[in-house]
């Protein structure tokens, strides 16, 4: 009898050893599908901008480390321009193109922007901002100097972890004069849980704990670095502009009081329990037209000004400070 209990307590240390193990080869495999991108395996652009009815040129910029990075540009007709970002393992035309379409028609100029280990990039890896910043650079270098923008006005529009981008963009570049960041990531620790229940399917008890080890030690990402609460507040006295959804299933929908509660004045939060990831221009795009070309208007030309005509639109919104 003694025999048979110290066998099966035997068993059942191997197997939690054996699954413990697995767990963790698991977890090191998930940790190196989410922050890598190889060529082959990222979504094809499979529209332009010419296909929403606009003029535009394809155009390149060189990070500072020497990659290589495609965009596309549409002229300003107000002065001011936009960077408009995409998101995590997205490209430029991925829930871009309306977006962009709508800002060109207000007279901005827009470019649409790349950054490394996406679209038709080189680079494999993808860091969240650490790397990235050097890409972002050079595409705010390229907006400063095109014809037809002046320096003063230029804004930033991102998607998801381009929402981060442009809030850490910002705040690292004086360049940027307003911020609307759409579904961003507070930090990479307040959202892994999210996060990684969507991208792998995984509990993320005990995985995303796991996964966030394996991508810390194997691939030097440390994760309290990429905390945008810690940037969002250098963006005063510039405006931002954060959008949040309270469905969302991709991000932590806290995400967006995080941010905003860390930022200072002028700040806005457009929450809305109902919406989805990156759903606001699909799911209310009145109210997106309304409150965001109002934003910008108010914070990059020289005085507020009504929209180009549109039957049935609401008044623009009126951020409650300039």
């Amino acid at each position: 009898m003694i025999r048979l209990v110290r066998a099966s307590i035997g068993i059942a240390i191997a197997m939690a050893l054996v699954m413990s193990i697995g767990g963790m080869w698991l977890a090191r495999r998930e940790a190196a599908r989410l922050v890598t991108s190889s060529f082959e395996s990222r979504r094809p652009i499979f529209e332009t901008p010419s296909d929403v009815g606009m003029d535009y040129r394809d155009v390149q910029v060189t990070s500072a480390d020497g990659l290589d990075l495609a965009g596309w540009w549409i002229p300003s007709r107000n002065g001011a321009a936009l960077i408009v970002q995409h998101g995590y393992k997205t490209n430029r035309s991925t829930r871009l193109l309306g977006i962009a379409a709508l800002l060109v028609k207000h007279g901005y100029g827009v470019l649409l922007s790349s950054v490394r280990a996406h679209d038709v990039n080189g680079g494999e890896v993808i860091s969240f901002g650490l790397e990235e910043m050097q890409d972002m650079a050079a595409w705010v270098a390229f907006v400063g100097q095109v014809d037809g923008v002046d320096p003063q006005r230029i804004g930033i529009f991102g998607n998801s972890m381009g929402g981060s981008l442009a809030i850490q963009l910002a705040a690292q570049s004086p360049a940027i004069k307003a911020v609307v960041a759409h579904s961003a990531t507070a930090s990479i620790r307040s959202t892994v849980e999210t996060s990684v229940r969507y991208f792998t399917g995984l509990p993320p008890l005990p995985f995303a704990p796991m996964i966030l080890f394996w991508v810390e030690r194997d691939w030097g990402i440390d994760a309290d670095v990429l905390d945008f609460t810690q940037w969002i507040d250098d963006l005063s006295p510039r405006p931002v502009l954060l959008m949040q959804g309270g469905a969302d299933v991709v991000i932590a929908p806290a995400s967006g009081q995080l941010l905003y509660e860390a930022a200072l004045e002028p700040r806005e939060l457009w929450f809305d329990a109902a919406l989805d990831h990156v759903a606001f221009f699909d799911e209310r795009p009145e109210e997106f037209e309304r409150r965001v070309v109002g934003f910008f208007d108010w914070y990059l030309l020289d005085s507020f000004t009504e929209p180009l005509a549109i039957d049935g639109l609401p008044q623009p919104y009126l951020p409650e400070s300039r």
